[in-house]
């Protein structure tokens, strides 16, 4: 019994993390009308908690291990409700954005908590089975979150998307006291990259800065010009750090694989067009084709119900055939999809013009996930699958946080806000990123004849 509550526990704490994450590019349009800010306000609202969380879910993934998951866990648990809280209560641009950063500290240290206190509490085949009940929920998650946190906006605010989080929070804490051992661990202490952490998040901290505010600024602003170089700066010194300290947050070593580099180098590319495109789509539905918040979360459904049909599919035969096709030919049928999007105009048939490139797009998707996740973890072998899923976790967060800026840099206009050309513009540039990904796949992606081998034992330890 202490186990499923430990379980459930787990479960319900990082859906209010994955909740959160989709949940607010439905509540965008809302949060516009009542704090203002434009395009840049919401841009921060996403890409502060990306920054942050981005950047530090590895060096909360060693906290666990030095004061133990349990604590971590509850300490992020109870940090992620505060927050939450500080984000409903926000009385303008400023103070959410800043809400929405401490908000993706508190992810940091929750998320990889939870995984390792599952791994730590659960062993053998009760382990996957955990691990596999986590991944269905947490998947479960992504699909209500827009549809919930939308009737929530329709009903009350977007406030009330935020609120959501405490109850839960709140249960999430007395699972954690009523059935989660004490996991401290004696012997050797783990060392924290605590350095490397802020290092990462001030390197991307100040071109994102810049992208954001350069449309409104101007590029010749001293200060534009000083976020821009200081965190290129600040992000070569952050290099050169991981590199050379004795426990870095990031192993560079891992990166001498090919298969490792080459699929965390589509996980950028392929996880940058797919944030822009969610943020994108469900601005142009709200604020140009006049969606309310529930049917723009609504409209999207398909992608993840299509992902939960096909993924476990094509994981299998990825194994018989290799990944290097499906790494391949996954981005450009995303690209494909991307493009078909441009065509859609404020007055759109739902059924006939965004839902079949909507289901284009989600089977590419399909095609790119589980090979691309078990590449990822057979590549850098059981022995480092812990740490290369919290990198290629952190990879795909970067991903959304700076492709979100570059994009919105591309796209921002006089009237900081989105226009139809602009929506057409960011689907373009979108499909150009997916494509890339394609290339990198069939370039450089090798098919490794282990690959099945080594898969099960890496999945245990994700």
């Amino acid at each position: 019994m202490r186990q499923r509550l430990t379980l459930v526990a787990c479960i319900l704490g990082s859906t209010i993390v994955f909740v959160d994450s989709t949940v607010v590019n439905v509540a965008l349009p809302a949060i516009r009308r009542d704090l203002g800010g434009g395009l840049s306000l919401q841009q921060w609202v996403v890409d502060a908690y990306l920054l942050t969380l981005g950047s530090l879910i590895l060096v909360g993934g060693s906290l666990g291990d030095l004061f133990g998951e349990r604590r971590v866990f509850e300490l992020g648990v109870v940090a992620f409700g505060a927050t939450s809280l500080f984000c409903a209560l926000a009385w303008d641009g400023t103070s959410l954005t800043l809400a929405r950063a401490l908000q993706g500290v508190a992810g940091a240290l929750l998320t990889p908590a939870a995984l390792a206190t599952i791994t730590a509490v659960f062993s053998g085949e009760e382990r996957g089975a955990a691990i596999g009940q986590w991944t269905a929920w947490t998947g479960v998650a992504f699909l209500i979150g827009p549809l919930v946190g939308g009737w929530f906006i329709s009903i009350a605010s977007w406030r009330s998307i935020f609120l959501i989080n405490l109850p839960l929070a709140a249960v999430t804490i007395a699972l954690v006291r009523i059935a989660i051992p004490d996991l401290s661990r004696s012997g050797p202490r783990a060392r924290v990259d605590l350095v490397g952490g802020i290092l990462c998040m001030l390197g991307l901290a100040g071109p994102v800065f810049a992208l954001i505010e350069e449309p409104r600024r101007g590029i010749g602003d001293p200060l534009i010009l000083a976020t821009l170089l200081g965190g290129l700066a600040t992000s070569a010194l952050f290099l050169t750090w991981e590199r050379r300290t004795a426990s870095p947050m990031l192993p560079l070593g891992l990166f001498r694989r090919r298969n490792f580099t080459f699929a965390n180098l589509e996980t950028f590319t392929v996880y940058a067009a797919l944030s822009v495109q969610g943020f994108f789509l469900v601005l142009f539905l709200q604020q140009l084709a006049g969606y309310s918040p529930f049917r723009s979360g609504l409209a999207t459904v398909p992608v993840t119900g299509v992902m939960f049909v096909l993924s476990g599919r094509v994981g299998r035969l990825s194994m018989r055939f290799g990944p290097r096709l499906f790494m391949g030919s996954g981005p450009f049928v995303c690209a494909a999809a991307m493009l078909w999007l441009r065509s859609l105009t404020p007055g759109f048939d739902y059924w006939t013009a965004l839902l079949p490139p909507l289901l284009v797009f989600s089977a590419g998707l399909s095609l790119i996930v589980a090979p691309l996740t078990a590449t990822v973890l057979a590549d850098a072998g059981p022995g480092d699958a812990g740490i290369a899923s919290g990198v290629n976790n952190a990879v795909a967060r970067v991903a959304a946080l700076v492709g979100i800026a570059v994009v919105g840099a591309a796209i921002a206009g006089a009237s900081n806000r989105l226009d139809l050309s602009g929506f057409r513009l960011a689907m373009t540039i979108t499909a150009g990123l997916v494509a890339v990904g394609g290339i990198v796949g069939i370039a450089g992606i090798r098919n490794v004849a282990r690959l099945e081998d080594d898969l099960p034992a890496a999945e245990g330890a994700r």
